[in-house]
């Protein structure tokens, strides 16, 4: 938990961030394990402070600083996001460095299979959040000022470098399942098609906010492991929650009659994503979702590791995890094997 002193921070607020009075109100968001994110009240105007959690981190994890920089730079486009007010230095007054961003006001769907929307409105909004990560992966980096935002060479095979080397450090416990897909993804590693874009990192439904009465993205959030990178590796990450569980742990449409729901198939949303960017379909589909699996169950390794050393968000969830990342690494070694 954060430990600030209520009259410092409030000044510092003051000074820094454009419209804020009096700290009237601050409050967790209970959601989330990636980097503590708390509202703030002042007088009538309400904001979103995201900082990252203290105590000793991962190298290159819970980058606010790349959130900061990218939703400030796509507020120029198409895409949305949330307008940017402030990046503290990487010390600060609530201990470690914060931003402080705009509250978009709208709906958040927890649950992917739409339970509170009728069929027509189901398939409209999984049609807003195709639209929205085409037009994500269509925007130039250089024209917006993120010609540096990520490194050159064979994207997958550094992000399969990195999350391994992640998982290795983050582990107590490693598993055969975790261990035998990482050696199944560096032998298996595409070439390099050269193709690049600003990608998410974490696309999802619960990381984005839709309008209060319409089925159109108004703000697309958590943007701390975005980076230049293979398009491929959204759409199939996203893909991935398809084939997840609806149930238990998980938030995905395995199971589900997708169809009758007014759901897409996984085939067709690949599908729609392609017809919107004028791509050919993937080849190799496997290898990227196989990859989306052990990035997740690094990530979550990670969290699992920061609830056991005392630095948690959301330190009820640390118990759980474990018995996640196993299922993941089976299940992921399960589709690289019939692949």
């Amino acid at each position: 938990m954060h430990r600030y002193d209520h009259a410092t921070l409030e000044a510092y607020l003051a000074r820094h961030v454009p419209g804020f009075g009096t700290l009237d109100a601050i409050e967790k968001f209970s959601d989330g394990q990636s980097n503590p994110t708390y509202k703030l009240r002042s007088g009538p105007r309400t904001f979103v402070l995201r900082a990252k959690p203290p105590g000793a981190l991962l190298k290159s994890a819970h980058a606010v600083d790349r959130e900061f920089r990218v939703m400030q730079a796509l507020a120029r486009t198409d895409v949305p996001v949330p307008q940017v007010y402030h990046l503290s230095a990487e010390q600060s007054p609530m201990g470690p460095q914060f931003m402080v961003m705009e509250m978009v006001a709208g709906r958040i769907f927890w649950d992917p299979a739409l339970p509170e929307l009728g069929k027509e409105d189901r398939t409209a909004v999984y049609d807003a959040m195709n639209a929205t990560l085409a037009a994500l992966h269509d925007v130039d980096p250089a024209r917006v000022g993120l010609a540096d935002f990520g490194r050159p060479g064979n994207y997958f095979e550094r992000q399969v470098t990195r999350w391994s080397g992640q998982y290795r450090q983050a582990t107590r416990d490693p598993l055969p399942d975790a261990e035998w897909v990482m050696a199944w993804l560096a032998d298996n590693m595409v070439a390099d098609d050269h193709a690049s874009s600003i990608v998410h990192g974490d696309y999802r439904i619960d990381n984005m906010i839709f309008a209060p009465d319409a089925p159109v993205v108004r703000a697309l959030l958590d943007w701390e492991l975005s980076t230049l990178g293979h398009p491929l590796a959204d759409l199939a990450y996203q893909c991935m929650h398809w084939r997840l569980p609806h149930a238990g742990h998980f938030r995905g449409l395995g199971g589900l009659d997708r169809g009758a729901l007014g759901l897409p198939s996984e085939e067709t949303y690949v599908a729609q994503y392609c017809d919107r960017r004028g791509l050919k379909p993937p080849d190799n589909w496997a290898f990227y979702v196989v990859f989306s699996y052990f990035r997740l169950l690094a990530i979550l390794q990670g969290v699992r590791r920061r609830g056991l050393d005392g630095n948690a968000s959301n330190p009820k969830d640390t118990d759980r995890l474990r018995d996640v990342i196993a299922l993941l690494a089976r299940d992921a070694r399960l589709l690289a094997r019939n692949a």
